[in-house]
């Protein structure tokens, strides 16, 4: 059917469509989902987008993705706010806190549409602001997803207020990687995200590859400049916006006179080197396989060859290249499509990570289903219509599975759906580096982001569909519903396709199609400059906040709770537990160092369901230290009576200052409890600044230099030096390594040592003990000696707390003073796992 163009004029059309209430009941939605993990279905509610289709494994999906957004949400701190993750650890290529750049334009496209800006403003802000921020380590389209987010939710002083450091991301790109010669941007594969490629397989270095000048990277490129332009003309900068112009003018020529093969009529990367391998020569700027092993043949296709059309780059006379994506000799599998068109001679699935030789990726399916569905809406052409975009979209939703659960993780076999080689643990399970959610909202859906008020839908879903909706969308500070319901029987609002906006019907139409649409005038949602401000977290290693617990089960993690991330799973773990405890309640206490104004408290209950030992407590109490004592919180309120499980228990208060809480868990019988997460909410201006450490510790060598040094028996070759366990940072995490670990030490037993410059007094000492359960773990034992001046003894009297050596957690030893100037603790280690500190205080007092 052709596609049905009506612009309405709001103004005439607007009119009271009976109750303005929700087309869709968000908790009867979520309720029919039987996989939450988080069941915290007040966020969802208050966040997210709602939809409903006739395609039961696409609506799992999406709202299994939404959960998938909350499992990697994390608020870094008080000054920078939310980012999100990549993996289900922080590994050590990671950035702050667990960020990595190569997804994060795909993640940006997603959490444009949650209902609260704050979430994707202090993301994109992060990117150009944090120091810890890596946006260049790998490829991503930077100021085009900020524009992307933008025109969700419009605020032009915040995306003009970024424009110079995205003008400076863009000359620092530009400084590494521009090559004049051809007018375009040369990359790795392994930095564009795909490693093992077919192109790096032709070189030395089969991992990383080397410099190729891709359409995937230089599309980005091209993006990114116009975006630069679009946010230059909304700051009235003409000559900004006349150069990048300028410069996306000259990629687009290039990408498309360059990298267009008309024989097999598709987009390649050119090599911008030599390689020799075997005795092959791959040639320089010849694209895949004009030259060197496989020079002459027909195939060498692969999926990033469709990115050019995710971002709308080529002009009409390149569609052709679509003819290859829904053939199973080329791209088309049951859990596909492959990354690598199926016949090529370097085809090939593996069993290990990460090989983009073949594997079903969702990076690359987001990316080719964005082009799909751009294809479909802005070009003409025949090889794929939207049935095809709708079949392609349920493959992808039914690869979400594993064990008939919603999952997804690196890489799925694309002809069986296992995970299996590319689903690593503790790192690739529920992995965020694709899309879902956007390609359901702009493509299945078919809203079309824009400047103004004037909207386009363009719905791609099937003809044979009776119904579709979704309602409660953000949209430049409305609330859209989109309502396609044959009969009127589904959604009782009328037959037809029907666009609402704040709950007044906006236009209507037969059966869906393309409808533009003039919208009320756009609603600012103002930046809040001094947010509300969570004052418990610690990902920066400062010596405040500082947590204990009358209990720490050694499997699970009191670090955790205050890490800035709530996820519920028993694996991978993000949670501190009582289990074993002997207590009928347990309490954990967060230090913050000074007076904090607090008015709320999230606990983030964990519950792991029948029969499991972790149970939400029957109870919990909120006391508070008020200089001398504990004292119960005043005028309370609590989200529930009894805490729940798998969401916040949330206790808010009157504005009270203290610089301490504590929160005291009774345990439901035959149970023990725990928690992912303690928020503290208060508010506050930035900058934030952390309380200082109390002065007193001798150990403390911020520097590196002069006394005390600080020497061990055997240290790791992966950076866990001596100096940085007196550094005065306290991180367990992975990254930023800010440990000394005796990893790979044949020894059963390693010492770090202290040397001061005079003699001291010393009478206890704080392990911060570093446990990656892994390689490096909680000792079996530890002990202090000191020095007597011509042997080593150990020191009487120890008093550990805990008992038993506890990872990821302070470990507290207390002795009668003892006076040398050098004092070392020995550790025995647990079984094959060898021994590490974050950091070592040593006091006088």
């Amino acid at each position: 059917m052709n596609p049905l163009t009506l612009t309405l004029i709001a103004s005439a059309l607007l009119a009271p469509c009976g109750s303005a209430a929700p087309v869709l009941d968000a908790r009867k939605l979520l309720a029919a989902q039987n996989f939450w993990i988080n069941e915290d279905f007040d966020w969802y509610e208050r966040n997210i987008p709602l939809f409903d289709c006739p395609d039961q494994e696409i609506n799992t999906t999406y709202y299994y993705r939404w959960e998938l957004v909350t499992r990697h949400l994390v608020y870094g701190n008080p000054n920078h706010g939310y980012a999100f993750t990549e993996f289900a650890n922080r590994p050590f290529w990671s950035g702050a806190y667990g960020t990595i750049s190569c997804p994060a334009g795909l993640q940006i496209n997603e959490v444009r549409w949650l209902h609260n800006p704050r979430y994707v403003r202090d993301y994109v802000r992060f990117w150009m602001r944090h120091p810890g921020a890596q946006p260049r380590n790998y490829s991503f389209w930077a100021a085009d997803s900020a524009w992307a987010a933008h025109l969700v939710q419009p605020n032009d002083a915040f995306i003009t207020d970024l424009l110079p450091d995205l003008v400076n991301n863009y000359q620092q790109w530009e400084k590494r990687g521009w090559v004049e010669e051809k007018g375009l941007f040369w990359q790795l594969g392994h930095d564009d995200g795909m490693e093992f490629d077919i192109n790096a397989q032709q070189t030395k270095d089969i991992l990383r590859g080397g410099q190729s000048l891709r359409p995937s990277f230089n599309s980005y490129m091209w993006a990114d400049a116009s975006a630069i332009a679009n946010i230059a003309r909304l700051k009235d900068q003409p000559d900004t916006v006349a150069e990048f112009s300028a410069k996306a003018g000259r990629i687009k020529t290039a990408v498309q006179e360059n990298l267009w093969d008309p024989d097999r009529q598709f987009f390649f990367p050119m090599s911008n080197q030599e390689h020799e391998k075997d005795g092959h020569v791959v040639k320089k700027h010849t694209l895949t396989y004009q030259s060197g092993q496989f020079a002459g043949s027909p195939y060498g296709r692969e999926l990033h060859g469709y990115v050019p059309w995710a971002f709308n780059l080529p002009d009409a006379g390149f569609e052709n290249a679509w003819q290859f994506l829904m053939d199973d000799q080329f791209f088309k599998a049951e859990f596909g499509p492959t990354t690598v068109e199926r016949n090529d001679p370097l085809f090939a699935l593996k069993e290990g990570c990460c090989w983009w030789c073949g594997q079903s990726w969702p990076f690359a399916t987001t990316q080719t289903l964005k082009a799909m569905a751009n294809l479909l809406q802005h070009y003409q052409q025949k090889h794929v219509q939207r049935q095809d975009y709708a079949e392609l979209l349920h493959t992808y939703a039914a690869t979400h599975r594993k064990d008939g659960k919603p999952y997804i993780a690196e890489a799925a076999h694309p002809f069986t759906g296992s995970w299996n080689g590319h689903d690593m643990a503790n790192r690739s399970e529920h992995y965020f580096h694709s899309g879902f959610t956007d390609l359901i909202i702009t493509g299945l859906v078919g809203i079309q982001p824009a400047t103004g008020d004037n909207l386009t839908i363009h719905p791609l879903a099937p003809d044979d569909w009776d119904y579709f909706a979704l309602d409660n969308l953000p949209y430049h500070g409305h609330l859209l519903s989109i309502v396609w319901d044959r009969t009127g029987d589904r959604y009782h609002a009328g037959k037809g396709f029907r666009i609402r906006v704040d709950g007044r019907q906006l236009a209507e139409a037969p059966t869906p199609g393309k409808l533009t649409v003039n919208l009320p005038a756009t609603k600012i949602i103002p930046v809040d400059d001094n947010p509300p401000m969570n004052y418990a977290v610690n990902n920066d290693g400062d010596y405040y906040p500082r947590y204990r617990a009358s209990f720490v089960n050694p499997q699970s993690s009191l670090a955790t709770v205050s890490d800035g991330q709530y996820v519920y799973d028993i694996m991978p773990a993000n949670r501190w537990t009582t289990v074993d405890s002997p207590n009928p309640e347990d309490w954990v206490e967060v230090d913050f160092g000074t007076p904090r104004p607090l008015d709320t408290v999230n606990l983030y209950v964990l519950d792991d369901g029948p029969g499991g030992i972790v149970q939400a407590p029957a109870k919990i109490d909120l006391g508070y230290w008020d200089g001398s004592a504990w004292k119960q919180v005043p005028d309370l309120r609590t989200t529930a009576d009894v805490p729940l499980g798998r969401r916040p228990h949330t206790l808010t208060f009157p504005v009270l200052n203290t610089s301490r809480l504590r929160a005291v868990l009774h345990h439901a019988d035959g149970a023990r409890s725990g928690l992912t997460e303690f928020e503290a909410w208060g508010p506050g201006r930035k900058p934030y600044v952390p309380a200082p450490p109390p002065a007193g510790n001798i150990a403390y060598n911020p520097t590196g230099n002069g006394f005390p040094k600080i020497t061990a028996s055997h240290s790791d070759v992966f950076g866990g030096l001596p100096p940085r366990a007196i550094d005065g940072k306290i991180i367990f995490e992975a990254t930023p390594a800010n440990r000394w670990t005796s990893y790979g030490s044949p020894n059963a037993s390693d010492w770090l040592e202290l040397e001061f410059d005079q003699t001291i007094a010393a009478c206890r000492a704080v392990l911060h003990i570093y446990d990656d359960h892994g390689g490096v773990q909680a000792p079996a034992d530890y002990h202090l000696e000191g020095w007597t001046g011509s042997e080593w003894k150990p020191i009487p009297n120890q008093v550990k707390s805990p008992a038993v050596p506890t990872g990821n957690m302070a470990n507290t030893v207390t002795f009668p003073q003892v006076k040398t100037n050098r004092l070392r603790v020995v550790f025995t280690h647990h079984g094959n796992a060898r021994s590490g500190l974050t950091e070592l205080e040593v006091w006088e007092k």
